[in-house]
C-alpha cells in the first residue's frame, strides 16, 4: 500500500510518500480501505519528537479517517465488506496517512450517507475531542458561559457549535479575519486576540475550554467565576496548576468508543453541527500539509483525500 510515513523525528521535510506492508486485521479488528484521513495537530507534534512515543521507525502517522471495511478480523460480526465507516485509532495507534489500516471494531462507527469521506474524516477526532471536553468533562449546562480559545480551531469550532446547541452562551477568540466565520458558526461574543486582552473584555464565565496553550491557558484562569471549571488540550498531557483554589483545572482524557462517534453523527444528521471548512490534500502532498498545519493558523481541517 501507499502511505505517507516518517524515518527520523524532525520538520516536515522529513515525511516521505512510498510503499509500506499492507495491513491484516487481527481477532476483532476491521481492515479498512481509507478514502480520507485528516491532519491533527497532534500530528506534526509526534512527527518533530514533541508528542507522543514512536516505537519503531518507519512509521505511518495519521489519528483519524474514512474508509470502506474490506475485511473482518475473527469475532467481528458488526460490520461487514463494503461498510462506509469512519472513526478514530485507538490510543497509541496510528497510520491514517495510507491506503489501509486495520483497527479494533469497536472504535469505528458505519459512516452516514449524508457524509461525505472527507467530511466524515474531518469531524471524527476533533468531534470526540470537543464532546469529551464539553460533555464529559466541563458538563456544561444550558444558559452558562464559556470561553473557547482558539475558536477557528477543528476541535473549537465543533465546541463552539455544541455549545450553543446545549444552550451556553458562547465567547472565542479570534483574529479579525475569522470573526464572520465563528459568528456563522453561532458565537454570541468574539474577541480579537491581537487586539485586545481578552481577559479585560471576557464576561464572567463558569467555563473555559484552551485549546491553544501557554500564556493563553494562564491567563484563561482570570475570566472564570467562583466554582468555574477550565478543560486544557493545548498544554500537554497535564492541566496547568490552577492559581485559584476556588476554580478547577481539568485535563479531558479523551478515549475511543462508537458511542461518541454515534453522537457525532447524531448532532451532524440534527444540524446542530456543520461540517468546518475543508482543504484537500494527497498523500504525496503530506509535508505541504504538515506545514500548514504547525502554522497552527488555519480554519477548518486539513484532510488527505486518499481514494
Amino acid at each position: 500500500m501507499k502511505a505517507a510515513y516518517i524515518d527520523s523525528h524532525g520538520g516536515p521535510e522529513v515525511l516521505r510518500f512510498g510503499d509500506r506492508p499492507d495491513p491484516v486485521a487481527g481477532p476483532g479488528q476491521v481492515l479498512l480501505d481509507i478514502h480520507a484521513a485528516s491532519v491533527n495537530g497532534a500530528d506534526w507534534k509526534v512527527r518533530s519528537g514533541k508528542g507522543d512515543a514512536v516505537a519503531a521507525f518507519p512509521y505511518i502517522l495519521g489519528r483519524d479517517f474514512s474508509g470502506v471495511v474490506r475485511t473482518l478480523g475473527e469475532g467481528v460480526a458488526d460490520f461487514k465488506a463494503g461498510d462506509a465507516v469512519f472513526g478514530v485509532c485507538d490510543r497509541g495507534q496510528e497510520g491514517a496517512y495510507a491506503e489501509q489500516i486495520a483497527v479494533r471494531a469497536s472504535v469505528v462507527a458505519k459512516k452516514p450517507e449524508s457524509l461525505s469521506h472527507a467530511e466524515a474524516a474531518s469531524l471524527a477526532l476533533i468531534g470526540l475531542t470537543a464532546l469529551v471536553c464539553i460533555e464529559d468533562t466541563l458538563k456544561l449546562q444550558a444558559g452558562e458561559t464559556i470561553l473557547i480559545q482558539g475558536g477557528a480551531g477543528g476541535v473549537a469550532g465543533f465546541a463552539i457549535q455544541l455549545a450553543k446547541h446545549l444552550g451556553a452562551r458562547v465567547v472565542t477568540t479570534a483574529s479579525a479575519a475569522n470573526h464572520a466565520y465563528l459568528r456563522g458558526l453561532g458565537a454570541d461574543e468574539i474577541i480579537d486576540y491581537t487586539a485586545r486582552d481578552f481577559t479585560a473584555v471576557a464576561p464572567p464565565c463558569d467555563a473555559v475550554l484552551d485549546t491553544v496553550g501557554g500564556e493563553v491557558a494562564l491567563k484563561s484562569f482570570a475570566v472564570l467565576k467562583p466554582g468555574g471549571r477550565a478543560a486544557f488540550i493545548g498544554s500537554g498531557p497535564k492541566a496547568p496548576d490552577s492559581p485559584r483554589p476556588d476554580v478547577t483545572a481539568l485535563r479531558p482524557q479523551v478515549g475511543r468508543d462508537r458511542e461518541h462517534l454515534e453522537r457525532i453523527t447524531q448532532l451532524v444528521e440534527v444540524g446542530a453541527v456543520r461540517m468546518p471548512e475543508i482543504a484537500l490534500f494527497s498523500l504525496s502532498q503530506a509535508t505541504e500539509a504538515h506545514r500548514i498545519s504547525e502554522g497552527r493558523h488555519l480554519r477548518g481541517k486539513l484532510v488527505f483525500k486518499v481514494r
